[in-house]
């Protein structure tokens, strides 16, 4: 019925070589910090742990699963920053990053999901179904600091392997140095962080006037918590905001135009447009806007105009979710344009005139200063119902948006 099995001729080839067995063994110096304990490796750090049940519950599942596969291979691993921030003030973190001792390429050869990222400094993401990301970093250092007063003390460089704390006094502010070890269900303190998360408040690590020369964009990250979730600033950091505002002109461009949007996004915008403003961030990296609120006994409504503006796009992000980038800085700029525009017959032009100046100062995207400029142009036909079914594309949908977030 099936035919006649036919068994397979003895080829003349010879038996494989024995092929030695080997694996790499780790050096002297890491068998040793790995076999260090717990307190061994912390002893002399500084380090202050509180204890803290999260709710296991609210903490990513996955991320968990990476720490403890770490930890189980012998190296340090903890849940960082911003995650256990907003645990401790009971939000709900966006995102679980985890810092640890071991290095990227030792992460990918635990996890087969897992690339490695990176030029200037490599990260490893681990990924997960869904799109879900778990970013690992391996412990970083400062890198070696100047000795002259007067040095530029701006960081150009960050990629400097380090231990646990040093991974801790290198960050921006004490609430974003936190770690937290899942085992002990204890938090690792070596910045006093914990006590500004009692008191919410916004401190930096070390002198607030080093940290701002060192990376001028904290300024902009230090608004951002503020606003999003509600914390005070301590005094001594606002009068070095102030005092180095101007350092703005020095970081880098695209990186200013990120923090400024995240300063519109999270349904926060506006109180971060307040202290942008009262504390002359505003005047130093958006004059014309800066310049237009100066200016209120020129024009009260359209001031009061902007915040209510302001509230309406916050109001609309909390129900809805995020909204399109070339909506936020329309809705940012409406008010300034107008004026702008007020009396010219060729909008498009008029609004490119008032975006250059800007586009130049924070890197403004050309799909953004374009997207602007067309919806200043369409706005005044969708109000008046002159817009055609056939040009009710993209454009169209955000103009529509804007015009919902604008309207008295």
């Amino acid at each position: 019925m099936f035919g006649k099995v036919v068994a397979r001729q003895k080829d003349n080839l010879p038996a494989p070589p024995e092929l030695p067995s080997f694996r790499v063994e780790p050096s002297d110096e890491d068998k040793e910090l790995r076999e260090k304990s717990v307190a061994e490796r912390h002893a002399q750090t500084g380090l202050v742990r509180h204890d803290a049940f999260l709710e296991e519950a609210s903490i990513d599942p996955d991320a968990a699963k990476v720490v403890r596969r770490l930890e189980r291979h012998g190296f340090q691993a903890y849940l960082v920053g911003g995650c256990i921030r907003d645990l401790l003030l009971g939000g709900r973190p966006k995102d679980f990053d985890i810092a640890t001792s071991a290095r990227p390429e030792d992460v990918r050869a635990l996890f087969r999901n897992c690339r490695v990222i990176g030029r200037r400094f490599r990260l490893a993401h681990v990924l997960f179904g869904g799109g879900k990301v778990i970013e690992v970093a391996t412990f970083r250092k400062n890198p070696q600091e100047l000795e002259e007063e007067e040095a530029d003390l701006l960081i150009r460089s960050d990629n400097v392997f380090g231990e646990a704390h040093e991974d801790a006094i290198r960050r921006d502010f004490t609430i974003n140095a936190l770690f937290y070890d899942l085992d002990r269900r204890q938090v690792l303190d070596w910045c006093g962080g914990m006590e500004d998360i009692v008191k919410r408040t916004i401190r930096t690590i070390g002198e607030p006037s080093v940290r701002f020369r060192e990376d001028p964009v904290r300024i902009l990250r230090a608004i951002k918590f503020a606003a999003r979730l509600d914390l005070g600033i301590e005094h001594n950091v606002y009068d070095a905001m102030i005092s180095h505002r101007d350092d703005l002109g020095r970081a880098a461009r695209p990186r200013v135009f990120e923090e400024v949007l995240r300063l519109l996004r999270h349904g926060c915008s506006h109180r971060a447009m307040w202290i942008t403003w009262e504390s002359g961030v505003m005047a130093m990296l958006m004059p014309e806007l800066a310049a237009f609120l100066d200016d209120e006994e020129s024009h009260p409504e359209a001031v009061a105009r902007f915040w209510r503006q302001l509230d309406a796009l916050d109001r609309i992000t909390l129900a809805r979710g995020p909204i399109d980038d070339v909506v936020l800085m329309t809705t940012l700029f409406y008010e300034p344009l107008q004026e702008a525009l007020h009396g010219s017959r060729d909008k498009m032009r008029a609004a490119s005139d008032f975006l250059v100046p800007i586009a130049e100062r924070v890197a403004l995207p050309r799909r953004i200063a374009d997207g602007m400029r067309r919806i200043v142009a369409i706005l005044p036909r969708l109000k008046s119902g002159r817009i055609p079914k056939g040009r009710q594309g993209e454009m169209f949908n955000l103009a529509t948006r804007v015009a919902e977030v604008v309207a008295p």
